[in-house]
């Protein structure tokens, strides 16, 4: 535990961190990557590029001070963040690098004002938060290797099948290469995907959601080819391999994942945020549960919608379930609304939860959202002028973890 005169200080440097803002953690990375460049394997490179990762970290330094009396208040944020790095395989010998790392760059940037008694109150604040992180992590570690089919590291995995879903999206089922069972997910959990793209220096590490129930033989994991570079670096490398190729994955993680429970539950999603949302579907429907299930999606068009005629028939066989699309670009020839009195529905323009209230368990109904922060942040705001307590919606985001 840390000293209230610990926590004081600490809590003093809030508006050090403000005033100085990403240029902390801008500088951080670029020191660390400087003499420790073998992390470059572990972090996303891309969102170093970006800034993602550098104002990510800066919300965290500066949620940590500021909660440092009340860390169960960050126990969500933690969570996500721990379930992160298991995808990446991080280790106890990686917490005092970055801790060196950023009490030098506090030393560096702001000399006069980082004196002896501030670097041992933060020097032991970052302990703590290390201590708990690396804690949770080897408890998600040693769940991990306990399941049957569990693993920790990498494993070979074979891609066994490539299927085209849509215009941009594949899906690939992946096997063990040693022909071993692989562990269960929950839905909506995702995978550590780990591959070196030709002409690159280092290893990349990029998540995917699994896009199916659980199967003790196999994951499918359902991939957009991101345009631009180096946006789509990993993307573009993977939707260029072939069947039999191999490539590395750690073990399911995730924070984001669905409740089983008797309440009626509303799936909805944009873009290829609908991968998880297919693990969720798939899985409510072989539990062939009762309650109401709803699934919204918003895409471009229909070319662009992975999974629309599964969806269709998931929607044949759970009389429970309807689906809801909006396609944003709107055919010449298209009404307002298609199959009206079908299970699946179609709008066109943005997703308006308005047109559909009155079929959506507000008060009682457990609300998932993935997509873009931009599309979940609209979302979110429309669920809660509804009615929809914060309490009942839960979100994945991609990347850096963000609030929306």
């Amino acid at each position: 535990m840390l000293s209230e005169n610990t926590i004081k200080i600490v809590k003093s440097t809030i508006p050090l961190l403000v005033s100085a803002g990403t240029d902390v953690t801008e500088h951080f990375y670029n020191r660390m990557f400087t003499h420790n460049p073998e992390l470059k394997h572990i972090f996303n490179m891309s969102n170093q590029g970006n800034g993602k990762q550098a104002f990510a970290l800066f919300n965290a330094l500066a949620a940590y001070a500021q909660h440092i009396d009340n860390l169960e208040v960050l126990t969500s944020a933690l969570n996500r963040i721990n379930h992160k790095h298991v995808s990446l395989n991080i280790l106890p010998e990686h917490y005092p690098i970055v801790g060196h790392h950023l009490i030098e760059t506090l030393r560096e940037l702001v000399p006069n004002t980082f004196t002896v008694e501030v670097e041992e109150a933060w020097t032991q604040a970052y302990q703590l938060l290390a201590d708990i992180c690396i804690t949770q992590e080897q408890g998600l570690y040693r769940s991990n290797a306990e399941k049957r089919g569990g693993w920790t590291g990498e494993r070979p995995f074979v891609i066994a099948e490539k299927n085209q879903e849509s215009e941009l999206v594949t899906s690939f089922i992946l096997t063990p290469a040693d022909g071993g069972a692989v562990a269960e997910h929950l839905p909506g959990q995702y995978l550590g995907i780990k591959v070196k793209p030709k002409g690159m220096d280092y290893t990349e590490v990029r998540q995917y959601s699994i896009s199916d129930k659980a199967n003790p033989s196999q994951y499918r994991i359902s991939v957009k080819k991101e345009m631009g570079s180096p946006l789509g670096l990993v993307s573009h490398y993977l939707h260029g391999l072939s069947e039999g190729d191999e490539i590395e994955v750690y073990p399911p993680a995730g924070d984001f994942y669905l409740q089983l429970t008797n309440k009626p539950v509303v799936l909805i999603s944009a873009g290829v945020g609908l991968t998880p949302m297919m693990s969720m579907l798939e899985t409510l429907v072989q539990a062939q549960l009762t309650h109401s299930v709803h699934y919204l999606h918003a895409c471009e068009n229909k070319k662009q919608h992975s999974f629309i005629e599964r969806v269709a028939k998931l929607c044949e066989q759970h009389k429970a379930l309807s689906a809801h699309t909006w396609y944003n670009e709107v055919p010449d020839t298209s009404n307002h609304h298609a199959q009206k009195n079908s299970q699946h529905k179609e709008y066109h323009g943005l997703m308006a939860l308005t047109q559909i209230q009155k079929e959506l368990p507000i008060k009682e109904g457990d609300f998932y959202l993935c997509g873009p922060n931009g599309f979940m942040s609209f979302i979110k705001q429309q669920l809660m002028l509804l009615g929809v307590e914060p309490a009942q919606i839960h979100y994945e985001v991609f990347g850096p973890h963000q609030d929306l």
